[in-house]
C-alpha cells in the first residue's frame, strides 16, 4: 500500500466525514462535500505545481528528481496527457505524464524557473453516466529558461487541467468506507504568451 501524504490523508477524513451519512441514499455530492472536493482538488494542483518546479529545476539530484516524479505522478488518472508549447511554435504536443516531466528535467538550460499562479476553477463539477464527476480546473504557467551561453527563453501558459472526482471504497479497522476522491486529467494547452 502507498504511503499517502498526511495532508490528503487529513482531506481524505473530512471528504469521508461528509459522506458517510448520505452515501447510503445518494451519489449525488452535497454542497459541503463539493466544497472539501474542491479544496482537495486545488490541493493537489498546487502540489504538481511544487513538483514541476522541482523536477525542472536543475540543482535538483537525479534521484530526487525520479522520486518526486513518481509522487506527481500518483496525482493523475491513467494515461493522463500534458500539454507542451513553445512561441516558436503553434503546435501543441502532448506527451504521457512520466514523459512530459523526464523531457522536463532533460530540458537544455542551465537554470529553470517555473511557477505557477491564477489557479481556480474555471467549470462546476458535472456528473457523467458513469457516476464520475468532470470539472476543470485553470492554471498559468510562467516559465524562464537560461544559459550560461546566453541562451534565455520566457513563456506564460494558460492550462486547462481536467479533473476526476469518484467514488472508492478502501478499509479501516474491517470496516468497508466509501469516500470521494479526486484524480487530475489531462493538461491542455489553451493560450502561449511572451
Amino acid at each position: 500500500m502507498k504511503i499517502l501524504n498526511l495532508k490528503y490523508i487529513a482531506i481524505t477524513a473530512l471528504l469521508m466525514s461528509f459522506s458517510l451519512g448520505a452515501m447510503a441514499q445518494t451519489d449525488d455530492v452535497s454542497p459541503q462535500r463539493k466544497q472539501a472536493i474542491d479544496s482537495l482538488a486545488l490541493e493537489k494542483v498546487r502540489d504538481l505545481s511544487k513538483y514541476i518546479s522541482i523536477i525542472g529545476d536543475k540543482e535538483t539530484a537525479y534521484s530526487e528528481a525520479n522520486r518526486v516524479m513518481d509522487r506527481a505522478e500518483e496525482l493523475f488518472a491513467p494515461d493522463s496527457e500534458m500539454g507542451v508549447s513553445s512561441l516558436t511554435t503553434e503546435e501543441v504536443e502532448y506527451y504521457k505524464v512520466r514523459k512530459y516531466f523526464e523531457r522536463l528535467m532533460a530540458l537544455n538550460y542551465d537554470n529553470v524557473k517555473i511557477s505557477w499562479y491564477d489557479i481556480h476553477y474555471i467549470s462546476d463539477l458535472e456528473k457523467q453516466p458513469d457516476g464520475k464527476y468532470v470539472g476543470v480546473v485553470t492554471v498559468y504557467q510562467r516559465f524562464e529558461g537560461t544559459s550560461d551561453d546566453g541562451l534565455n527563453y520566457k513563456d506564460t501558459t494558460k492550462k486547462d487541467i481536467t479533473i476526476y472526482v469518484e467514488k472508492k471504497k478502501t478499509q479501516i479497522s474491517g470496516r468497508t468506507i466509501e469516500f470521494w476522491d479526486v484524480m487530475l486529467g489531462d493538461i491542455r494547452v489553451t493560450e502561449t504568451s511572451s
